[in-house]
């Protein structure tokens, strides 16, 4: 709905009412069932579509006239019409593991790009205390949009029996998914760090070891998950790209090295400060070189870089990338 189409009581409404984020995976009537609700401070309408006249008609129209709980409501419905969603939050399974004389329960997540089942998706591992930990670094952050937000609680008894499990499985698939439906919050590091930093550190940690066979598995599985939540800040992924490049070269593939370290320098057209810039413009000169490929436009990149800038230590890609996510 555009908003200024309101007269000015509708828009003075329309900026001091609270209205209900809602998630919409699939059919209103799903959602009305299934998906959870959080209450945010203002509107933020995102990918603004063009209305249907059928379903403007079927809606309440905002009036000065309407109760809050109208005004809720009605925005709600606006909501759920202009709503982009772009991944799906599973939990289908869980796994109890033993660690010397405890024990703890490991949830599965799945995590489906719309539309898409059978690829593009990433599977992932957390305990409990994994999503307590997250639940309050970004309450520390995103209290205001946080307010109504409910905690899976814990249960000091019979944590272990599949009625609590199932219930606690539910519980934390309606929990990401109301995270995800928040724009800041899914936009966030505390909230990217959750779903990808365990599986980078165990990668790097096997790229320290020499394990580029098993680090890079772990990389092309994160790589395509931060691919989907990191959209609006590409540079950030380049780090993970360029650890793809390692592994590949060091495994001799230079071809899918070459590969990724182009996918890795289109993020860097405009960031040639980066600190990966140079040892990525450095490696792919030798890879380009190795494949017949055109050097020398590579080459006169590094040599207007030099030009512009004092004599500093250059690490190499590799010593860049084995010193990512040191404890």
């Amino acid at each position: 709905m555009d908003q200024g189409s309101h007269c000015p009581a509708e828009r003075e409404l329309f900026e001091t009412v609270s209205t209900i984020t809602t998630y919409s995976t699939t059919s209103p009537s799903d959602e009305e069932q299934n998906q959870p609700q959080a209450e945010i401070s203002q509107v933020r309408k995102e990918n603004p579509e063009e209305d249907d006249p059928q379903v403007s008609s079927a809606c309440l129209s905002p009036n000065s006239l309407m109760t809050t709980k109208e005004l809720q409501e009605y925005w709600r419905n606006e909501k759920r019409q202009c709503r982009q969603v772009n991944l799906l939050f599973e939990i289908p399974s869980t796994r109890t593991v033993e660690h010397h004389l405890s024990k703890y329960v490991m949830y599965k997540i799945i995590i489906l790009q719309t539309g898409s089942f059978d690829s593009n998706k990433s599977v992932i591992e957390r305990r409990y205390s994994d999503f307590e930990k997250l639940h309050r670094n970004l309450l520390e952050e995103f209290s205001e949009e946080m307010e109504d937000v409910t905690f899976p609680r814990k249960i000091l008894t019979g944590n272990f029996t599949a009625e609590v499990i199932n219930e606690r499985k539910l519980a934390f698939k309606d929990y990401l998914r109301l995270l995800y439906s928040m724009k800041y919050i899914r936009r966030s590091k505390k909230f990217i760090d959750f779903l990808t930093r365990p599986e980078l550190q165990e990668a790097y940690g096997c790229l320290r070891g020499g394990q580029y066979t098993k680090a890079l598995e772990i990389l092309l599985e994160v790589i395509g998950l931060q691919e989907r939540l990191m959209r609006g800040n590409p540079v950030s992924i380049v780090p993970t790209l360029c650890a793809i490049v390692v592994c590949y070269k060091d495994l001799e593939d230079p071809e899918n090295a070459f590969e990724f370290g182009e996918k890795a320098l289109s993020h860097l057209r405009r960031c040639t400060n980066h600190r990966y810039y140079i040892p990525l413009l450095e490696t792919m000169i030798t890879l380009a070189y190795e494949l017949g490929k055109d050097f020398l436009s590579l080459q006169e990149k590094l040599e207007e870089w030099k030009t512009k800038k004092d004599p500093v230590r250059i690490f190499t890609l590799k010593e860049l990338a084995v010193c990512e996510y040191l404890q």
